[in-house]
This record gives C-alpha cells, sequence and structure tokens, in this order.
C-alpha cells in the first residue's frame, strides 16, 4: 500500500464517511492539533522524570488518538464504529492532579514555563492542548462534538499544568514566580 494518494493535493482531505472537506476547515484543524498534542506526550512520556507514569501518558495518548477518530468522522453521515471516550477518563485524569496536588506546595502566584527542558517539553503540550480545546469548542458550534471530548481536554490541560509542576519538584528545578512589573 502506498503512503501517499495524491488525492489531498488540491486542498482537500476525506472524512471518516466520505465528505470531502478543505484541509483549513476548523475540523481538520482540530484533529491536526489533536495529533499535534498527541506527538508532544510521546515527548513528555520520553522525559526520564516520566519512568513511573509512561503507561498512564500511554493511556493519554490513546485517549487522543480516540478523540482524533471522533474529530475526523463526519457525525451527519459515518457508519463506522469508532472508540468513544468515558467519564472514567476523565476522572482518571482528575485522581492523578488530585494526588499530585497532595504532594506540591500550594500555588498562589503565576509561574513562568521553564525551568528544565523536560519541564518546558510539559508546558509546550499543555499550551498545544488549550490551542486544541479551543478549535473543539470552536468545531462544536457548527457540528457535534461530543461534551466528553471537551471535558476531557479541559482536564487534560489541568493535569499538564500540575504534571508540570510535578517534574520541576522532582527535578530539583527551581518555579519561578511571575512578577507583573508595576
Amino acid at each position: 500500500m502506498k503512503i501517499y494518494t495524491k488525492t489531498g493535493d488540491k486542498g482537500e482531505t476525506s472524512l471518516i464517511g466520505g465528505t470531502r472537506v478543505k484541509k483549513s476547515h476548523v475540523r481538520i484543524e482540530s484533529y491536526g492539533t489533536i495529533d499535534e498534542l498527541n506527538s508532544y506526550i510521546g515527548l513528555v512520556r520520553d522525559q526520564e522524570v516520566n519512568a513511573a507514569r509512561k503507561d498512564l501518558l500511554k493511556e493519554i495518548q490513546d485517549r487522543l488518538f480516540t478523540i482524533g477518530s471522533s474529530l475526523a468522522s463526519d457525525p451527519e453521515k459515518s457508519k463506522m464504529k469508532i472508540p468513544d471516550l468515558h467519564t472514567e477518563d476523565i476522572t482518571l485524569l482528575e485522581k492523578e492532579i488530585d494526588q499530585m496536588n497532595e504532594e506540591l506546595p500550594p500555588l498562589r502566584v503565576f509561574v513562568l514555563p521553564g525551568g528544565h527542558q523536560s519541564v518546558s517539553f510539559c508546558h509546550l503540550a499543555r499550551c498545544v492542548c488549550r490551542r486544541a480545546e479551543r478549535l473543539t469548542i470552536a468545531l462544536q458550534e457548527e457540528s457535534f462534538v461530543a461534551d466528553l471530548v471537551i471535558q476531557y481536554l479541559n482536564r487534560l490541560s489541568d493535569y499538564l499544568f500540575v504534571l508540570s509542576r510535578k517534574m520541576a519538584q522532582e527535578l530539583n528545578a527551581e518555579e519561578v514566580p511571575w512578577k507583573p512589573r508595576m
């Protein structure tokens, strides 16, 4: 099987279900950003500090493929069975957030992203997650998107923020507070 089909050479692509849309369509932007996020999660997973979290990060990547296939489907035409999210997927993220937060000092200020390369990768993933969430909300304004998708992305960005703090703690990296210039 060839990897190239040439069917996208004029700026269109097919959704699951066969509908052709412009590659600039918000649906394509949404699942393309989910794919970008998945790559960043892979980068975060590959950091040595996350050895104990590899399985959870792999599970998150799996859920992102689930979200991507949902967003790549034409809700009007797709008859294919695709995987779906469950409330337990969100509950798992919340449990992990709560567990990490118990081990972190309270945060009373904004922190500047950085402190260690691994932490910075996590902040990049968080930012891409927020963009994916915004794009998916924009898509939901014009077409069906399951509410669980939006909820999962919202919780995932929270998870990534808390994970960045936990990684900083484990790496003895300084959390630099933002001090606004007044």
